[in-house]
C-alpha cells in the first residue's frame, strides 16, 4: 500500500523554494527595477523645474518648499515604516509605500496650485524607504545561506547602480518628453506615475516576503517623541535656509529639537521593544556607521546645487566655469557614472581587504575629492577630476552604509538599522543645505547680482571634505573584522530584544 504525499499548492511551493534558495538573481533583478524607478523619480523632474514653476504661477525660490517638504516626510516616515517592516514583513511595507508613492505621483499630474502640488510632492518622499527595505529583504534571504553580509554588499552595489541609471535616464527623459508633448505639463508628469504604478506589480509578483520575528510591538510613544525631535530639527533647518540666520526662533526650533532627544534616549532605555534600541545603537559596529551616514549626507545631499551653480557662474566674477545647462548636465553625468563605478567596486574591495577598510577608503575618497577643490577649481578638467574622485567614494557608501548597519543589527532589527542610515543622511543633508545657503548668500559677489563669492564656495568644499575625513576617523572605531559573514552567522539570541527573546 502506498501513502499519497500531500500536494503543495503553487504558492506554498514557490514560498518554499524562495526560502531554500536565499538570495537569487531573480530577487535582485526585481529590486533592481524598483531602484531604477526610484532613480527616475529623483532625476525626471529636475529639467522640468522652470516649467513647473511657471505652470504653478510661483517664483523659483518657492520650489525650495517642495524639496524641504519631501525631505521632512522622508525623515519622519522612514524609521516608522522600517520598524513596521521588521514587525510585519519588509515586502508588505515595500508594497504599501509603493502604493503611497504612486498615489502622490498621480496627484502631481492633476495638482494645479501651490498647496496641492506641495502636499503631493512631499508625500512622494515615501520612496526614500525603498532602499532600506530592499537591503533588509536581501539580508533576510541571505541568512539562509550563511553569507548574508557579503551577499547584501554585492546586491546593494547593484541597487545603487540601478538608482543612478534611473536618475540619469530620468534626467535625460524629462526634458525630451516635455518637448515631445508640446510643453504639456500634465501628460509629461504621467511618465513617473506610470513607472511607480508598474513597479508595484513587480514587487507584488516577483519579490518574496521576509520572515519577521513574532512578539514585536510598535513603540508608539517612542516614535512620537522621535518624530517630534526630527520635525523640530528639520523644520528649523528649512527655515534657517529660507529666513536666514538672523531669525532667532529658527535657532530655538533646532535647539528644542536637539533637547527632545534627551528624554527620548531615557525613555527608550526602559522599553523592552523600543523604537530604537539604544543598546544596539551604542555598539562600535553601529554608531560610527550612523554618524558616517550623517557626515556623508552633507556632501551627498547638500553640495550638488552649489557645484552646479559654481559650474554655471560667469568667469567675469573671477571664478566659475561659465558652463551652459547642457554642459552642466554632462558634468553631473560624469559624477553619477563615477558613483556607479564606486558602487560596483565596493564589494570587490571588501572581499580583497575588509568591509571596514572599504568604508574608510570610500570616506577618504569623498574627503579628498572635495578638498581638492580648494586649490583646483579653475578649469573643467580639474573640476571633473575632483567630482569623479568624490563620486567614487560617495557611490561606494550609498549602498554600503545601510548594508553595514543591517550586518551590525540583530535579527528583527535589520530594516530599522538600515533605515536609520537614511534618516541620518537626510538630517546631515538638511543641515548642509541650510548652512550652505547661508554661507553662499552671505558671501554674495559684487560683480553680478546672482553670484556668490569664491570664499563661500571654498567654505562649502571645506565643510564637505572635513566632514568626510571625520567620518573616516570615526570608522576606525569599528572592529577590524566587523560586517563579515561569520559575525552574522554566529549572532546570539541574547542580542535580540528581551520581548522577542521571550516570544521565542
Amino acid at each position: 500500500m502506498t501513502t499519497e504525499r500531500p500536494r503543495r499548492s503553487f504558492a506554498s511551493a514557490r514560498s518554499f523554494a524562495a526560502t531554500s534558495m536565499g538570495v537569487t538573481a531573480g530577487l535582485i533583478g526585481y529590486l533592481f527595477l524598483v531602484e531604477v524607478t526610484s532613480g527616475i523619480l529623483q532625476g525626471y523632474y529636475i529639467p522640468l523645474i522652470p516649467d513647473l514653476v511657471k505652470n504653478l504661477g510661483v517664483v523659483d525660490a518657492d520650489f525650495n518648499w517642495f524639496e524641504a517638504g519631501q525631505l521632512l516626510v522622508s525623515a519622519l516616515v522612514v524609521p516608522i515604516i522600517a520598524k513596521l517592516g521588521d514587525m510585519w514583513g519588509h515586502r508588505r511595507m515595500l508594497l504599501a509605500t509603493t502604493v503611497l508613492t504612486a498615489a502622490a505621483s498621480w496627484w502631481l499630474v492633476f495638482a494645479n496650485d501651490f498647496v496641492s502640488f506641495l502636499l503631493a510632492w512631499a508625500l512622494q518622499g515615501f520612496y526614500a524607504v525603498w532602499l532600506p527595505l530592499e537591503v533588509a529583504l536581501i539580508f533576510d534571504r541571505g541568512r539562509r545561506t550563511g553569507r548574508a553580509a557579503s551577499q547584501t554588499r554585492r546586491a546593494a552595489g547593484l541597487l545603487v547602480v540601478a538608482l543612478e541609471v534611473g536618475a540619469i535616464a530620468g534626467a535625460v527623459a524629462g526634458g525630451r518628453v516635455f518637448a515631445a508633448l508640446g510643453g504639456a505639463v500634465a501628460p509629461t508628469l504621467m511618465v513617473p506615475a506610470l513607472a511607480v504604478t508598474l513597479v508595484f506589480f513587480v514587487v507584488l509578483f516577483g519579490v518574496p516576503e521576509s520572515t519577521p520575528l513574532p512578539g514585536r510591538s510598535l513603540d508608539v510613544a517612542g516614535f512620537s517623541i522621535l518624530t517630534a525631535g526630527l520635525l523640530l530639527i528639520t523644520s528649523g533647518l528649512t527655515f534657517l535656509r529660507i529666513n536666514g540666520p538672523g531669525t532667532w526662533w529658527v535657532w530655538g526650533l533646532i535647539a528644542v529639537g536637539v533637547l527632545v532627544f534627551v528624554p527620548f534616549v531615557r525613555y527608550e532605555r526602559r522599553q523592552s521593544d523600543p523604537a530604537i534600541d539604544m543598546r544596539v545603537l551604542s555598539r562600535p559596529t553601529m554608531w560610527p556607521v550612523q554618524l558616517t551616514a550623517a557626515l556623508i549626507g552633507i556632501s551627498l545631499l547638500g553640495a550638488q546645487v552649489p557645484l552646479s551653480t559654481f559650474a554655471g557662474t560667469d568667469p567675469v566674477n573671477g571664478y566659475g566655469l561659465g558652463l551652459t545647462a547642457s554642459e552642466i548636465s554632462n558634468l553631473i553625468g560624469a559624477y553619477l557614472v563615477s558613483m556607479i563605478l564606486g558602487a560596483l567596486l565596493f564589494p570587490l574591495i571588501s572581499a580583497w581587504a575588509t568591509p571596514r577598510a572599504a568604508l574608510i577608503g570610500g570616506a577618504l575618497l569623498v574627503g579628498l575629492g572635495y578638498l581638492m577643490f580648494l586649490p583646483l577649481h579653475s578649469t573643467v578638467p580639474q573640476v571633473v577630476t575632483n567630482m569623479i574622485i568624490a563620486g567614487l567614494g560617495s557611490g561606494s557608501l550609498v549602498g554600503a552604509l545601510p548594508s553595514a548597519a543591517a550586518a551590525a543589527a540583530p535579527r528583527g532589527q535589520t530594516g530599522m538599522a538600515a533605515a536609520l542610515t537614511n534618516t541620518s543622511k537626510t538630517v546631515g543633508g538638511s543641515f548642509a543645505s541650510a548652512v550652505f545657503g547661508v554661507v553662499l548668500f552671505a558671501g554674495a559677489s559684487s560683480v553680478t547680482a546672482t553670484a556668490s563669492s569664491l570664499i563661500g564656495y571654498m567654505q562649502v568644499w571645506a565643510i564637505c571634505g572635513v566632514g568626510a575625513l571625520v567620518a573616516a576617523a570615526l570608522l576606525l572605531f569599528v572592529p577590524r573584522t566587523a560586517f563579515g559573514d561569520t559575525e552574522v552567522s554566529d549572532e546570539r539570541v541574547s542580542d535580540v530584544d528581551p520581548a522577542v527573546d521571550q516570544a521565542r
